[in-house]
């Protein structure tokens, strides 16, 4: 639908770029291109000690606010930026500039000219979030999905070893979780269960895998929960953590995928889980951000919410 929040020249406009994101799967440097197109946004690039929420703080409460939030960065800052839109009341200008940029793919913006483009002719489409609480914590925006369990342990492992750089560091922590990979203890209602991973995703999701870290619409208010029981190996664990399709296929013909029986899926509008006490580590990821929790237990919620953002998408 069209909008007329910002003028097509980037008036209006308050873009944070993060140097901090990883390395962008694009050609060149977005940056010039975004000023050129949008000449007169504000275009603000985040300071070594500087947060997201204190830039967008800072913006909004000046004379003239801007009507449109944006962001130049990887998955972490855009699902972040989703939060501050929804409490601003504001639309969201994504430009991908991260390693994946799941959600800006799932949103149909495989480049920052085809954002540039929605942008500047006011398509503006309604999305679905879904938003995530750890125990009396605040609820944080998620845009593509919410993870307990192994990946979120090899995430903390790459951190470990972040001298080594993210591909490095990943093949290291692969490797380590290969052998040190450890199920965690969970109570959903009356149900335990001992797991190797939970997933859950924002909308309906591809039903061949069990990794999902990217959604599949915008407009689907539902949870789709994925959790893969313990009773296979770790080899098995660490391999349904694989989402790109080449490799799902070339995993499953060597027949290490897990079983069907070791998965199970819920499709609901809200979900909520207890972590029990062990010796795994205490974390949980939503949206590639690795987050820690109270070793002695958490209760992660998780609930669905329909046209929660406005972001300009072809």
């Amino acid at each position: 639908m069209p909008d007329t929040a910002a003028a097509p020249d980037g008036e209006g406009v308050f873009l944070v770029t993060n140097s901090r994101s990883g390395q962008a799967v694009v050609r060149a440097d977005p940056l010039p291109r975004v000023r050129e197109r949008l000449a007169r946004a504000t275009v603000h690039e985040l300071g070594e000690d500087e947060s997201l929420d204190d830039a967008v703080t800072a913006a909004m409460a000046a004379e003239h606010p801007p009507r449109v939030l944006g962001v130049l960065g990887g998955d972490g800052s855009v699902s972040r930026l989703a939060h501050l839109a929804r409490r601003h009341d504001v639309p969201l200008l994504v430009i991908p500039g991260g390693t994946f940029n799941h959600f800006a793919r799932a949103a149909g913006l495989d480049d920052p000219d085809a954002a540039l483009d929605a942008f500047a002719s006011g398509q503006l489409r309604d999305v679905a979030v879904a938003e995530v609480t750890v125990d009396d914590g605040e609820p944080i925006t998620v845009l593509n999905a919410v993870s307990l369990g192994a990946y979120p342990q090899f995430l903390a492992e790459r951190e470990r070893r972040g001298a080594l750089g993210k591909w490095l560091g990943g093949v290291v922590a692969i490797q380590r979780e290969l052998r040190g990979a450890r199920p965690i203890r969970i109570r959903v209602g009356d149900r335990r269960a001992r797991i190797w991973s939970v997933f859950v995703s924002v909308g309906r999701n591809d039903p061949d895998r069990h990794a999902m870290m990217q959604r599949s619409g915008l407009n689907d208010a539902v949870l789709d929960v994925r959790v893969h029981h313990a009773r296979g190996t770790r080899v098995r664990a660490m391999a349904s953590l694989a989402f790109g399709r080449r490799t799902i296929a070339v995993l499953r013909a060597l027949r290490l995928m897990p079983r069907s029986s070791d998965l199970e899926r819920f499709v609901e509008q809200t979900w909520e889980v207890r972590v029990q006490p062990d010796d795994a580590p205490p974390v949980y990821v939503h949206d590639g951000e690795l987050e820690e929790a109270d070793p002695a237990g958490f209760t992660l919620r998780v609930r669905a919410i329909p046209a929660a953002l406005r972001v300009y998408a072809p």
